[in-house]
């Protein structure tokens, strides 16, 4: 679906390096730091970020500095409500009013400082409240970048509507968390609708042979196999686009049947455009892959939970994975063609990981407050099924947050790529999100 740009409103703070140089003192940053100089060279990144992002990013172009300009910069915001702020502080005795900003307006707001401002005692007053991202770091830009995605991604959840295939009814809700998410819940039966009216066409023929030509190998699964997987990716797509959604999840096992194949190649496939799919209509899963999609840009492996003792290592298994773990615009892990495990039926993907890569593990519960269960490890192996038994993508992980692996909390957590976590607790903070690890 359509969504509006997110919104952030900026300031710089510091008093003029001329007024400066009259009184003769500096404090930090020192005599040597040309601060209008700086603020042109700041909103140029500033600016190509917000290209890059698709946002709304407007800063002041006069730095604030009086008391009467930090009052006004505060009732603006207050009226305008923008999605976050930014305040770029360039003198250590502007810190105050980046603290008075904070706390009196309470909107997320990211802060941004040049090393060698602040002392101790001033970061250690706003670096880890809630609803405040600091950055105290020699123009680190990237990090800014990932806090203004961070804002784009709350929006972005906000507006954001999930379709979910199940039951028998129709209907309409909201996330009762911080962003709100809204699910259209439609009947179960539309699924197997949708299905038989697809008919076998030179698209459904090509995407059926564009499975078979990427895998390295095929197991199970016959040529009609994959035709039907293909027709699910058709089916699914159809529905998201009908429905006007951004993510998709279904009652899937109870969907499946003679005439309804398992749409494990459909979920990798949307996956890996950049599309979260929830398995068995599992809203939590559902929205942790899109947090971690809209974040990192990577999609994510939902997966059951379970653990190989003797190692002490973790193991997780399903019967889709996307093969884009690397990310969305990144070549893809190969993967074998197999059938659904649980029912031998259809055709599911066995994603092979890279072994050694590391990994987040991620779990996101709505509430209010919110919690998110966050891990770290990294690939050990992957099994072949037989003789390991389980859903068809499996991986064996290390965790670094534990003693033992039977303590990992969650299921159907998701698991994408890289070490995120440092960064997924500034968005939980920014969020004011618990995290559990």
């Amino acid at each position: 679906m359509r969504h509006s740009r997110s919104t952030v409103r900026g300031a710089f703070l510091y008093p003029s390096t001329e007024s400066l140089r009259e009184r003769g003192y500096y404090s930090w940053p020192g005599a040597g730091f040309d601060a209008e100089g700086r603020q042109r060279e700041y909103m140029r990144e500033i600016d190509a970020i917000s290209q890059r992002l698709g946002m709304e990013i407007s800063v002041d172009e006069k730095p604030l500095h009086e008391p009467e300009s930090i009052e006004r910069f505060m009732n603006e915001v207050k009226v305008q409500k923008p999605d976050g702020l930014l305040l770029i502080p360039f003198q250590k005795g502007e810190w105050s009013s980046v603290e008075r900003i904070v706390g009196e307006t309470e909107i997320p707001t990211v802060i941004l400082v040049p090393i060698g401002i602040l002392l101790n005692p001033q970061i250690n007053t706003l670096y880890r409240r809630p609803g405040v991202y600091l950055i105290n770091s020699l123009d680190n830009f990237e990090a800014l970048e990932y806090g203004m995605r961070m804002i784009r991604t709350a929006r972005w959840m906000s507006e954001s509507r999930i379709v979910n295939v199940a039951g028998t009814k129709t209907g309409e809700s909201r996330v009762d968390d911080v962003f709100g998410t809204r699910v259209r819940t439609i009947p179960l039966e539309r699924y197997s609708e949708e299905f038989k009216r697809t008919e076998i066409t030179d698209e459904v023929r090509q995407i059926a042979h564009t499975y078979l030509r990427n895998a390295v190998k095929v197991v199970e699964p016959s040529e009609s196999d994959l035709i039907d997987a293909a027709k699910t990716y058709i089916v699914c797509k159809r529905i998201i686009e009908d429905e006007d959604t951004d993510a998709f999840m279904m009652d899937c096992l109870r969907a499946i049947g003679p005439e309804k194949p398992v749409p494990c190649m459909a979920y990798m496939s949307l996956r890996d455009e950049g599309i979260a799919m929830g398995c068995q209509s599992d809203l939590n899963a559902t929205l942790t892959q899109m947090l971690l999609l809209q974040l990192f840009d990577k999609p994510g492996f939902q997966q059951n939970a379970s653990c190989e003792t003797e190692r002490n290592h973790y193991f997780g298994a399903h019967c889709t994975c996307p093969t884009r773990l690397k990310g969305l615009d990144d070549p893809p892990e190969p993967y074998v063609l197999r059938n659904h495990a649980e029912t031998g039926t259809g055709v599911s993907p066995q994603v092979i990981w890279r072994e050694g890569q590391e990994v987040t593990m991620a779990h996101y519960l709505p509430g209010k407050p919110s919690q998110m269960i966050l891990y770290t490890g990294r690939v050990v192996r992957c099994y072949d099924t037989p003789p390991a038994g389980g859903c068809r993508t499996n991986v064996e992980l290390t965790i670094n947050e534990v003693e033992d692996v039977c303590d990992v909390r969650g299921m159907h957590q998701t698991i994408i790529y890289g070490d995120h976590a440092r960064q997924l607790r500034s968005f939980c903070q920014l969020y004011g999100i618990e995290i559990i690890s």
